[in-house]
């Protein structure tokens, strides 16, 4: 009984992390969705496609984008990757 309370304990903490819990990305100058969905829909690519961005914003960093077609044919900000734009 002693060993399964420490196991039940840290399934319990365990229990409410999850990466669904994480704020959405919100889109940035330079975006694909900044300002709303774009205007052409993306009728020709499957739903869940991937579709990638790279922009420099007002810094002069490379930014990488990917997006996710969603079953609406709207994009959904999945990832981004902020650096330097020659990495050494």
């Amino acid at each position: 009984m002693k060993a399964l309370l420490p196991a039940l304990f840290a399934e319990a903490l365990l229990a409410g992390c999850s990466s669904a819990d994480a704020p959405a990305l919100e889109p940035i100058p330079g975006s694909i969705t900044y300002g709303g969905q774009p205007r052409t829909k993306l009728s020709k690519s499957p739903v869940g496609s991937a579709v990638y961005n790279q922009f420099y914003n007002g810094t002069g960093q490379r930014v990488e984008e990917t997006y996710i077609l969603q079953p609406d044919r709207s994009l959904k900000l999945v990832r981004r990757e902020i650096g330097p734009d020659f990495p050494d």
